[in-house]
């Protein structure tokens, strides 16, 4: 039997991030209905589903690039009403000033995110980061002349960067190649617990179970939409550090992962 009930924290601790009671209506469209979801500090999330199930709608909600229409997403206690310098969002697009280079793009978003800290300051933490994914010798070359992985490791620094409290991730890895995405999930762990990381929590959406399975601490799937909700929250009860090799013939992997594939492949199939 698979636990689907995460460990009751202590009463005085106080979920990093809450979902209650939110609805997501785009005009008569129903996106979201009734997600509830609290997030422990420390704690890497998943969120899986179907195609148009509300995943990126949810993940916006906590970026504060949206609002809910009914209900209240908060973070540490306080109520998101739109973006903050305590939240980074890496998307799968990477998203970068094609017209600047690999450092400059990771300057440019300190700046504007963490405009109080020193000139002097901002060009170490973007040395720092970059050096940590490998790309300090690539610092003054153009986006394009970098490979999709590259591109994708200078999301993750300028995301880094700004010392957010929690970092969104909306499908990062799903254009990459396996090996590339394999490589870029072990630095993002890597990253994560670093001593210097001040990373809370990661929130993912992803589409890929194993992916989801290696990173996560619990993963949410969720309903088929219209009128998504979250239909299970799954613990994934390995322990850290996880290796691949020894993974695939764990037996809590493999029944946690024969679980979610019957309820994507049978359970919630369109």
């Amino acid at each position: 039997m698979l636990e689907t009930q995460t460990v009751t924290p202590a009463p005085t601790l106080t979920p990093a991030l809450s979902v209650s009671g939110v609805h997501k209506n785009f005009g008569a469209f129903v996106a979201l209905e009734g997600v509830d979801l609290d997030i422990w500090p420390g704690e890497f999330i998943s969120i899986i589903g179907h195609s148009g199930c509300g995943k990126s709608t949810l993940l916006n909600l906590v970026a504060g690039l949206d609002l809910p229409s009914t209900g209240r997403v908060s973070l540490f206690g306080r109520p998101i009403e739109g973006p903050g310098p305590e939240r980074a969002m890496v998307f799968q697009n990477y998203s970068l000033l094609p017209w600047l280079s690999v450092r400059q793009n990771v300057l440019d978003a300190v700046r504007a995110s963490v405009p109080q800290m020193p000139r002097g300051q901002r060009e170490a933490v973007s040395e720092q980061v970059l050096k940590m994914v490998g790309l300090w010798t690539h610092r003054d070359k153009k986006p394009g002349h970098l490979s999709g992985g590259q591109r994708q490791r200078v999301a993750i620094a300028r995301a880094f960067a700004v010392q957010p409290r929690v970092l969104l991730l909306d499908e990062p890895f799903g254009a990459l190649d396996a090996i590339t995405k394999s490589n870029l999930q072990d630095e993002l762990l890597q990253m994560w617990s670093g001593p210097e990381s001040g990373i809370s929590n990661v929130l993912m959406v992803t589409h890929d179970i194993d992916e989801a399975i290696y990173l996560s601490d619990r993963i949410v799937v969720m309903s088929n939409g219209p009128r998504a909700h979250i239909h299970e929250v799954l613990k994934v009860d390995l322990p850290r550090p996880r290796e691949r090799a020894q993974l695939v013939t764990d037996p809590t992997y493999l029944a946690l992962k024969a679980h979610m594939l019957d309820l994507l492949g049978r359970v919630l199939a369109h």
